[in-house]
């Protein structure tokens, strides 16, 4: 029976912690068999600074100057710069100065606002430790950090920065064995929530913190070799252009070659034609040829595209400030709309980076006050220890006797002898005195929980429970009292369980992410059991990995990026890992978005569409992020996420509105010229470009539909629907040219360009007021993807829409000298008319194209082989996904049968329970 009983007793679970593990080339563990007490030579230091060089992070700095200049390029950029040139060439200032202004401009914009954004190696260079104490040519001396080479022997005690990676040797300073292992909060660079305890052979790493012990390390490895070098060597290397702009010089790449090509054949023709006029082309004749083209040129071109855009991400740039959000790269705001995968830190990110107590483990006759206030009596008053701190924390608050208590004194209690936590008991131990029970002692313990148990003797139901916390990932310390009217009888109160929880946000921050279509993983350095648990408290699945399986050498990219992708999250990475999650969902075409604190997430935030810096984090994360988030917790993210969807549909609705006029204007002039040799006063041509690209301003203010998905340009439909919309404005421009030519008889003066009185000009005005409102009228429908009826604009952008096309039909009705022909009330008020009218005929085209718009019918329009492969592989996962729906819910009506039933039998076993318990009465 005795040996049944002790097989059968429950033994405590071994939980090894999981460290990354370092390994060393050949010759340079040759290099670290340093003698401890005597240190290296002054030459082998010598040596060794010329082979490794110097412990510290190079810097890269960025020329601000060629940095200015970079705002310069870009294929819109290109052309407004070439139609600046072409000014000055024929010697238009007025042109020259005004292009000039807004290339600078938009530059300026640029350049000003992320010119903060570039610090993240100078943040991790002043995370080192600047001074050291190592051990050189037999002597401790106090040497500058950055002098450290491989071999050298350094010294770490209580509160030092860690100046560079090592391995710890087990000695102390005297050279005699260390007795107390080290403890190391290296939370800011692996993410893992709670000090890490280091013994021999273990390796330390530069930037971390000692908060417990002193040991004596060999140095392995120095600047940018060590961990957090590492880190800073995958920030530098991450300079790719951003998605804003990405999209914005596809727009560009479309206008500049209709624009150049149209431009172009109409320059040839226009020069063919004079030269048929006159019998020797002038430098004259080729410079007012050249002039007119350039108007032209300047008048199709989105000049202000690049303006409206910053403007509009400015503004909204601001709205978020006001949240709390900070936006540091302006493009960040855009882009934050069309982030799909949110990957998030978990410590001090999702969860407060600080232990906390939870619920306990009681035993019967105890309660959780009782166990708080016990362990409270065998705490040791003013220790930092993370978990005393929290013990004592949650004694007075959840304790009402302590609640007022000053210091460590306890209302009728008197503490009169306490042994502190030695590491050989694991234990601390007070005496107490109960006044409440007629001054009674009794002896308190707390300490590790098979120290505890092995003091009361055993107990199978905590130590099972103990097992049970430590799966999930739970810090578990017991607590004994000694029983009344005994000095050694000990018995067991219960079980302290401590974590790091979520942040009172979290989970509904999480939850309204995916309620907009934003998928949020979890990607932390801490343990995969620690992992699992954070997740299920936070509402997410707990389908973790650990860092292993993105390290997979019998993978391809294209697998591990499917894994990353199907995952819920990693745990147990360090930077170049979570650096590696975010490069493989990107590689599946996502935009994504990280959030961190520490240095092990400011790679991953730099190479991240948009890296989102929480409140509190550290230098480095800050300066590699894009966003900066100053209240804590990430709720804040949930308003940059609508705030930012807002500008899009600002932005896109311009850019939609803007190519569309672009293309309308090339292909009337283009063809009106050409064909029937007719042109238009190139002031007239400069007027209608100003006037409505400055109205357009406005659109930052406008309501904005917000998108309860991830919004994306969709480049091809985009230029698509520009195309068509263009052309059905063209279509309207050459009615009005003809209704007015052929029906009133109004001249067309073609040919005749000089200012002369056989000139009548009407027609000139006519199509001005034609050109200038059409297209412009189209921005209300532009504005979203369904009619345009179902959000309407704002007062003040409708205002100044409307304001600048009363102004030109009013100066197309009366008339300005040199400027416009008058043509009257009736023709002023009917192309205005029939504009607005026109745009809703247009509002319909647009729902019809987005209606039918969709990726099978881009293959149909465009069938290329990728596009074909692409398409037969989705339709391939379609039905996987349609096949897995499916068998998901035959298990789970098969689970509702075998719940059904089994509820049934318990029923059954009740009422036979029952009727036998009425028998026997």
């Amino acid at each position: 029976m005795g040996l049944s009983e002790k097989k059968d007793a429950a033994e405590f679970e071994d939980h090894q912690h999981v460290e990354v593990g370092e390994t060393l080339p050949p010759e340079l563990e040759a290099l670290l068999h340093t003698e401890p007490l005597k240190g290296l030579t002054s030459a082998e230091v010598d040596e060794r600074t010329a082979r490794f060089g110097r412990n510290e992070i190079a810097e890269k700095k960025t020329n601000p100057f060629l940095k200015f200049l970079s705002y310069f390029t870009g294929a819109i950029a290109y052309l407004i710069e070439l139609a600046f040139i072409l000014s000055g060439v024929v010697e238009d200032w007025i042109d020259f100065g005004i292009i000039g202004g807004l290339l600078v401009i938009n530059a300026l914009i640029g350049f000003i606002e992320e010119s903060k954004a570039d610090a993240a190696l100078d943040a991790l260079k002043n995370t080192l430790a600047l001074k050291s104490r190592v051990f050189r040519d037999g002597k401790l001396v106090e040497v500058e950090s950055s002098s450290l080479v491989p071999g050298d022997i350094m010294a770490v005690r209580l509160g030092d920065i860690i100046p560079a990676d090592g391995r710890l040797l087990g000695l102390t300073v005297d050279g005699s064995e260390s007795e107390v292992n080290l403890q190391v909060d290296q939370s800011a660079l692996t993410g893992e929530s709670l000090p890490v305890e280091k013994k021999r052979s273990d390796t330390v790493y530069s930037s971390s913190i000692c908060k417990q012990g002193q040991m004596l390390a060999v140095v392995t490895k120095t600047g940018a070799n060590t961990f957090i070098g590492r880190a800073a060597n995958l920030i530098s290397i991450t300079n790719e252009q951003g998605h804003f702009q990405k999209i914005v010089n596809q727009i560009g790449n479309f206008l500049v070659i209709i624009t150049v090509s149209m431009v172009v054949i109409i320059f040839i023709y226009l020069i063919l034609r004079r030269k048929a006029e006159v019998d020797h082309l002038s430098r004259k004749d080729v410079f007012d040829v050249l002039r007119d083209v350039l108007v032209l040129t300047v008048a199709a071109i989105p000049v202000g595209l690049p303006t409206v855009m910053s403007v509009t991400m400015a503004v909204g740039a601001k709205q978020l400030a006001a949240k709390q959000v900070i936006v540091k790269r302006l493009t960040a705001v855009e882009e934050m709309a069309s982030v799909s995968v949110l990957c998030s830190d978990k410590t001090g990110t999702l969860t407060l980076n600080k232990l906390t107590f939870d619920e306990p483990f009681l035993k019967p006759g105890f309660t959780k006050e009782d166990l708080l206030l016990y362990s409270y009596l065998a705490s040791e008053p003013g220790a930092n220890d993370p978990i005393e701190m929290a013990v004592r924390t949650a004694a007075k608050r959840d304790v009402p006797l302590l609640a007022e208590c000053t210091g460590h004194t306890v209302p009728g209690f008197k503490v009169t002898s306490f042994v502190p936590f030695n590491p050989a008991t694991k234990l601390t131990q007070a005496t107490v005195i109960d006044h409440h029970a007629g001054e009674t002692s009794f002896r308190v313990a707390k300490g590790a929980p098979q120290v505890i148990v092995k003091l009361v003797g055993g107990d199978d139901d905590a130590t099972r429970a103990v097992n049970m916390l430590a799966r999930r990932g739970l810090r578990a310390l017991g607590v004994a009292r000694t029983a009344p009217g005994t000095a050694d009888e000990w018995r067991l109160v219960g079980m302290i369980s401590l974590l790091d929880p979520p942040r009172p946000d979290s989970g509904e921050t999480i939850r309204r992410c995916e309620s907009m279509g934003v998928v949020v993983k979890m990607v932390t350095g801490d343990q995969l059991i620690i992992a699992k648990e954070v997740a299920a408290r936070l509402g997410m699945s707990r389908a973790i990995l650990d860092a292993n399986s993105l390290t997979d050498p019998g993978v391809t990219d294209a697998q591990l990026a499917d894994r990353c992708l199907h995952a819920d999250g990693f745990a147990q990475v360090i930077p170049e890992h979570k650096y590696r999650v975010v490069e493989l969902l990107q590689s599946k075409g996502l935009l994504v978005g990280m959030t961190g604190d520490g240095v092990n997430d400011a790679p991953a935030l730099k190479k991240a569409n948009v890296g989102i810096a929480v409140h509190d984090c550290t230098d480095a994360a800050r300066s590699a992020a894009d966003i900066v988030l100053l209240a804590p917790g990430l709720s804040t993210i949930v308003d940059g996420i609508l705030t930012s969807r807002a500008i899009f549909q600002r932005m896109r609705s311009y850019a939609l509105y803007r190519i569309t006029s672009t293309v309308h204007f090339l292909i009337f002039f283009f063809i009106i010229t050409l064909a029937f040799r007719w042109q238009m006063k190139a002031i007239l041509l400069i007027f209608i470009a100003v006037l409505n690209d400055a109205a357009t301003l406005v659109i930052s203010v406008d309501n904005a539909q917000i998108s309860r998905h991830p919004d994306k340009w969709r480049i091809g439909q985009l230029i698509t629907l520009s195309v068509i919309l263009g052309c059905f404005l063209t279509a309207l421009s050459f009615a009005v040219f003809f209704v007015a030519r052929d029906v009133f008889h109004i001249p067309d003066d073609a040919g005749k360009q000089s200012e002369d009185d056989s000139k009548d000009g009407r027609m000139e005005t006519i199509i001005y007021l034609n050109v200038s409102s059409a297209p412009h009228f189209t921005i209300f429908s532009t504005r979203l993807a369904g009619f345009f009826w179902e959000n309407l604009p704002s007062l003040t952008f409708t205002a100044a829409i409307l304001a600048t096309q009363v102004f030109a039909m009013f100066i197309s009705i009366f008339g300005i000298k040199s400027l416009t022909t008058p043509i009257g009330a009736g023709w002023g008020v009917s192309l205005l008319a029939i504009s607005l009218a026109y745009f809703v005929l247009l509002d319909a085209v647009k729902v019809f194209v987005f209606r039918i718009w969709s990726f099978e019918l881009t293959v149909r329009l465009w069938p290329t082989r990728a596009r074909k492969d692409r398409l037969r592989h989705k339709k391939e996962r379609l039905v996987i996904e349609a096949r897995v729906r499916a068998n998901v819910e035959k298990v789970r009506r098969v689970c509702k049968v075998i719940y059904a039933a089994d509820a049934f039998r318990r029923a059954g076993h009740a009422r036979a329970s029952r009727a036998t318990t009425t028998q026997g009465v």
